[in-house]
């Protein structure tokens, strides 16, 4: 969260930490299917202006019919009404043909991926970009094929099956006006067609993209945000205190464009084992993220080992877990892990039987190195302070609540 790259600090340094808070704020302000084939909530555009693809996208996306155990759809998992997140606070979801296969990560919101920039080393050989938690997946339309086929979540057989399900849909005749009378009978094609329309409805239905949260009108002069928000932000900005503008930019683009508070690269934060995943039960199991298991082009970078994307902040206020590995339930504990992780590493990892920390206990021992302890506020020891206070971890939350979508000025 608070990695600091300097070089993508679009516009960031426009604002002084010595100036008061009167003087930054200154600175600143300058899927829905058919009859009964669906159970799950229903995402709509505020103008109905959907394409035809985009519009049998929407359908779906919330259609549980296409499932194996016909109780999942993408909707299930990434509910609108949450900012297209999940809305229980598992660590990881319940999938499969009885919905009783426990999945591996956690689940990301599908909110502002559609800026997302396909995978890349950047002239710094920097990683960026990519779609999922190790960025192995290039476009929105290919994040939406594993769901259908992973035994852990719609766990269809094959692209076949997923085709058979979706000829017995409502809106299978319009699948057909969309794409020729005899899709159906291309079954690589027609699936290809599903998950395209998925990526259609998430780029054009502005639900998952609608830049109206309060920091949003803060930033158009609209509103102000309070004296404890304000704090927050600059706290947020801070290199020497939160520093977590350094990965999650916070100020518009050099063409006005808002922010989507990820610079999307990869950082490795040591964050401690999840035990309520059932496959770290199995002391060799390691996520390594870019270097694997799931993604497996690069797994010779070892420099790569346990780095995971970096997600935006926008609706974070409102997850229900936090990390790849869903670590965390709540905000306060993931702020208090950033700021202390280093100084109190009693607080998040366990004690072995000689009683010395296993700090860094869900990263093999071999990949320890990667984990980013020079940047702030990893740049500590035990027994210095935290970067943030305990009043300030407060500001900070103030301030990531003002980055929920559909904000109503009084």
């Amino acid at each position: 969260m608070f990695k600091k790259i300097a070089h993508r600090q679009v516009g960031i340094e426009s604002i002084s930490y010595g100036f008061s808070l009167l003087v930054i704020s200154a600175v600143l302000t300058a899927c829905g299917g058919g009859g009964s084939d669906s159970t799950t909530p229903v995402a709509t555009t505020p103008d109905g202006g959907l394409s035809q693809v985009a519009t049998l996208g929407q359908k779906i996306f919330s259609d549980v019919s296409l499932s194996a155990s016909g109780q999942q759809s993408c909707a299930t998992c990434h509910n609108p009404d949450n900012a297209h997140a999940q809305t229980n606070d598992l660590s990881v979801q319940l999938g499969g043909a009885n919905m009783d296969q426990v999945g591996f990560r956690a689940v990301p919101s599908l909110r502002y991926l559609n800026l997302k920039p396909a995978f890349f080393f950047d002239n710094e050989g920097t990683p960026t970009g990519g779609f999922t938690w190790d960025g192995r997946v290039q476009s929105l339309a290919e994040q939406a094929q594993r769901p259908f086929l992973a035994p852990h979540e719609m766990a269809n057989a094959s692209k076949a099956d997923v085709i058979e399900r979706l000829k017995r849909t409502s809106y299978a005749e319009e699948f057909r006006r969309a794409f020729g009378a005899d899709i159906f009978n291309q079954v690589d094609d027609a699936f290809d067609r599903v998950t395209f329309a998925l990526q259609e409805y998430q780029k054009e239905d502005t639900d998952f993209h609608p830049y109206n949260s309060k920091y949003d009108l803060f930033l158009a002069g609209k509103v102000s945000l309070s004296t404890q928000e304000l704090r927050g932000l600059a706290l947020f900005n801070n290199p020497t205190k939160g520093n977590c503008a350094a990965c999650h930019t916070s100020t518009k683009g050099a063409d006005g464009s808002a922010p989507l508070f990820t610079d999307f690269t990869y950082d490795n934060l040591g964050v401690p084992r999840n035990y309520l995943i059932p496959a770290t039960a199995d002391a060799s199991y390691f996520d390594l993220g870019l270097c694997g298991p799931d993604r497996t082009d690069l797994t010779s970078r070892v420099d790569l080992c346990g780095k995971f994307k970096v997600p935006t902040l926008r609706n974070v206020a409102t997850r229900k877990t936090f990390f790849h590995n869903g670590k965390f339930n709540n905000l306060r504990d993931v702020l208090g892990f950033y700021v202390r992780r280093d100084t109190n590493p009693e607080e998040w990892y366990p004690r072995a039987a000689d009683g010395t920390i296993q700090k860094f206990n869900d990263v093999p021992s071999q990949y320890k190195a990667n984990v980013n302890i020079t940047e702030g506020p990893y740049n500590r020891q035990p027994g210095m302070a935290p970067a943030l206070s305990t009043d300030e971890i407060e500001d900070v939350i103030q301030f990531l609540g003002t980055l929920t979508d559909g904000y109503k000025a009084p």
